[in-house]
């Protein structure tokens, strides 16, 4: 599997996120990382351990409701449970054999953009404008 699938993947995520208005961004995101959490319920690869990680991951969504950071280290634990599920052999999508080496790889691309507070994409620009402009020598004339 090729790794910038994935991480197009990650991106795409986050550019996605930009439409959706910057008071409901972060609830969302705590919703789907608390998602995230129970992907893997179904395939029981870990028996009980899939519960409590499922409860792990909601009680981390539940801190993300008010914190990016929480769900940030929420997609790298899902992360962690990828690698783990990938190396059992037990992928997240049963048909598709690299699911989880996949999400493995977009998880902390997620989790990056998470850190940085979760920008929209005219977020990001403006503030590089503003970084590069303020660099600038005014010219005098």
């Amino acid at each position: 599997m090729s790794i910038l699938g994935p991480v197009l993947i990650g991106l795409l995520y986050a550019a996605l996120n930009s439409f959706i208005p910057s008071r409901h961004r972060r609830p969302f995101n705590a919703l789907m990382v608390a998602g995230a959490g129970a992907a893997y319920l179904s395939g029981g690869a870990f028996g009980p351990l899939e519960l409590a990680f499922t409860t792990v991951m909601t009680v981390v969504a539940f801190r993300g409701l008010s914190s990016w950071r929480w769900i940030g280290v929420g997609w790298l634990l899902h992360t962690a449970w990828d690698v783990a599920h990938h190396l059992r052999g037990e992928p997240l999508l049963p048909f598709a054999h690299d699911s989880s080496f996949g999400c493995a790889i977009c998880d902390p691309v997620i989790a990056l953009w998470c850190f940085a507070g979760g920008p929209s994409v005219a977020d990001i620009i403006r503030r590089r404008v503003n970084r590069d402009s303020a660099g600038r020598i005014p010219s005098s004339g």
